[in-house]
């Protein structure tokens, strides 16, 4: 799909004022996923910091950034061993194993760029439709409160608040079209959270007490040190990080009409590594492609990789300007997770469309996509499955995405060898 001047949307530079409104729908979405990381390691080892490097992967230099409408953020991937390495050696070496993870993931990035030859539209679907049915815990929690073990999660005002959101949502997106149409979710948040400050269910005291401008220095607990150990744990994060940039990337590509080629995996890599190079610099965290929003291109229509730069941008005011940030976290979690429950849906329905394009009849597709859809959930479904794993093992298993994965591509491999399995339908590409 292309424009009628030739620009595919993926490259549509939209008015000013579209593409920063648009933006910072893209940061609403985000941005409670986005600080968890830094807040939950800051309660394990007194660390608080908080930035975000979007603009390196959307608008991409040289090799690096997929040039995708991708939004970077802190990994949840890596936040237990972040707190293992900070436990067992310190500040200085999480920060090391950061910048020196980084590192090799960009050496890294052209050889597992390779392995894209092994995700054929069963296993594409497959992890899909894993990465959109993981999301929903988030959403869950969110719609409760945001704390499962407040006094308050899961109370009848924050499900009702979620509920109104969504359906103010809903209706916008079904009864207007157009630039107001595509801002559904953010007039929904904007609206949800407006009546939770009617019904003082939120409050903005917090944004008082930020300051006004703020810059964060770099190496701010001093120089990073490097252990061998310590390395070799974040390096295999990392691996699991470009298996979930992988997903996102394919998912995303299949949204807004540009496939993703190997090309475009080994420059979303490097700017995974070089991301989180920068951020081990800054006193921060390995990154990777945030799987929220997603859901959001695919519900607004809005593919263009310059909007998310712009939310890029606004994420860089916010890291200046705290209480720009405190304005936008003020945002209550229930509201979030109303409005989460829809996109993160649409991301499962991006993977079931891809799957359409599957034939079954006379094929082992159907087990494929059955297995692996069911080993990727098994994670978020019961945590507790894999609470005996420790160590190495225990990271590959909490990724539920990474699981969906290789099991996919292993089924596909063995059973699927040297068989036609794509119908001649073009492929259904989400949107509005």
């Amino acid at each position: 799909m292309t424009l009628s001047s030739g620009v595919h949307p993926v490259d549509e530079v939209l008015p000013s004022r579209q593409m920063a409104t648009y933006g910072l729908q893209h940061v609403l979405v985000l941005y409670a996923g986005a600080v968890a990381v830094p807040l939950i390691l800051g309660s394990a080892l007194g660390l608080t910091q908080a930035q975000v490097v979007t603009l390196i992967q959307t608008l991409g230099f040289w090799k690096f950034g997929a040039r995708l409408p991708l939004v970077q953020a802190c990994s949840f991937i890596a936040l237990a061993p972040m707190i293992m390495i900070g436990k067992e050696y310190g500040l200085p070496y999480v920060f090391g194993a950061v910048i020196a993870g980084g590192a090799i993931t960009v050496l890294l990035a052209p050889a597992i760029s390779r392995l894209l030859r092994f995700f054929p539209p069963v296993v594409i679907g497959s992890l899909i439709t894993v990465i959109g049915i993981s999301l929903m815990p988030a959403a869950a929690i969110w719609l409760g409160g945001g704390n499962p073990d407040a006094a308050d999660f899961g109370s009848v005002p924050n499900l009702l608040l979620g509920l109104v959101t969504i359906s103010i949502t809903l209706f916008v997106y079904a009864r207007f079209s157009g630039f107001v149409g595509n801002l559904a979710v953010l007039l929904g948040l904007v609206a949800g959270t407006a009546i939770a400050a009617a019904f003082g269910l939120t409050d903005f005291v917090q944004v008082g007490h930020a300051a006004w401008f703020e810059v964060s220095a770099p190496f701010a607990f001093g120089l990073p040190a490097f252990g061998l150990a310590p390395i070799l744990i974040m390096t295999l994060a990392m691996l699991v990080i470009m298996a979930e940039t992988t997903g996102n990337c394919l998912a995303i590509g299949q949204i807004v009409g540009r496939p993703s080629t190997q090309a475009t995996l080994g420059n979303a890599f490097r700017a995974d590594g070089l991301s989180t190079m920068i951020g081990g610099v800054f006193n921060s965290f390995p990154y990777n492609a945030f799987t929220q929003n997603t859901g959001l291109i695919a519900l607004s229509g809005i593919k263009s990789r310059y909007v998310v730069a712009s939310a890029g941008a606004i994420m860089v005011l916010m890291g200046l300007f705290p209480k720009l940030g405190a304005l936008i976290a003020s945002v209550p979690r229930p509201v979030l997770g109303g409005c989460a429950i829809v996109m993160f849906g649409m991301t499962t329905v991006a993977g079931i469309q891809e799957l359409s394009r599957v034939r079954f009849e006379g094929t082992r597709n159907a087990i494929i996509v059955a297995v692996s859809v069911s080993v990727g959930v098994l994670p978020m479904s019961f945590p507790a499955l894999f609470a005996h794993a420790s160590g190495p093992l225990k990271l590959v298993l909490e990724s539920g995405i990474f699981l969906g994965a290789i099991t996919a591509v292993l089924l596909n491999l063995l059973l699927n060898r040297g068989t036609a399995t794509v119908t001649e339908e073009a492929p259904a590409v989400v949107a509005r």
